[in-house]
């Protein structure tokens, strides 16, 4: 096996969402033996009580495991939801239909565990006005619609503005939206991990706190002298913010790094 295939596995078996699959899978045997026990001991069981043995037999597990702590509710609804889906029997292709869907939205969203996240004007006023004078090469990870790739572009013609987006619907979006507006800002499909930050001024995020250790830490790494990395409302475990910027009334903070 190639190191890189090695790696890549790797990755997806971290995933915290692959982990919870895994749980009940090997949770639904233990089920089947409880179950059993009990059925002899009481009778048989309903399925709602299959399912809530499950649910508690895998919030229990993914405790022990070390998930974080809002998998747990989940880990306990999952089994229930298949009682109610199964009872309701509704159609498959109605599940296909919206599997596609969020795929399209949310792509690697198990892996990354960044969704999608709109920022919103006054971020992009706030970034804006961080730019440094002159020309600048400048980019949006996880640019989702391209909204702030759109709007830099637009007010800094002498910046280069990139976005960079790895899930193929609102890549798609941002894409289109860039060239019925004339935007000169470049949307990327794509993983800003495979990107070197070293070829921007400013680098702008708004992912999730489980992305930001390994941000700053490529950021740190490859970021040149000078160079500024924006997060908008998540900052970095133990690397306090060299600026904190209040972008409007009962909004999140716009934290800073300059490198």
């Amino acid at each position: 096996m190639s190191a890189a295939l090695s790696s890549s596995l790797a990755r997806f078996w971290r995933a915290p969402a692959v982990q919870a699959l895994y749980i009940q899978a090997c949770m639904f045997p233990v089920t089947l033996l409880i179950v059993y026990a009990l059925a002899r001991q009481f009778g048989p069981l309903s399925y709602l009580a299959v399912a809530l043995v499950q649910g508690v037999l895998a919030m229990g597990m993914t405790w022990l495991r070390g998930l974080a702590s809002w998998w747990r509710p989940i880990q306990f609804a999952f089994p229930l939801c298949l009682v109610v889906v199964d009872a309701y029997d509704l159609p498959p292709s109605l599940f296909l239909t919206a599997f596609l869907g969020l795929v399209l939205v949310y792509w690697s969203t198990y892996r990354t565990q960044v969704p999608y996240y709109p920022s919103g004007a006054a971020v992009w006023e706030a970034v804006l006005a961080e730019l440094p004078p002159g020309p600048c090469r400048v980019i949006d990870i996880g640019s989702g619609l391209g909204g702030v790739s759109l709007f830099l572009a637009a007010r800094r013609p002498d910046a280069e503005v990139w976005g960079v987006e790895l899930a193929p619907l609102p890549w798609a979006v941002g894409a289109v939206r860039a060239r019925l507006a004339g935007s000169r800002a470049r949307m990327l499909r794509g993983d800003y991990e495979q990107l070197h930050f070293g070829d921007f001024d400013l680098v702008f995020a708004y992912l999730s706190p489980a992305a930001m250790p390994a941000l700053y830490d490529k950021a740190r790494a490859e970021m040149r002298p000078g160079s500024q990395l924006f997060s908008y409302e998540f900052a970095v475990p133990g690397h306090p913010a060299t600026r904190i910027l209040n972008v409007g009334k009962r909004k999140p903070l716009l934290h800073g790094w300059k490198f």
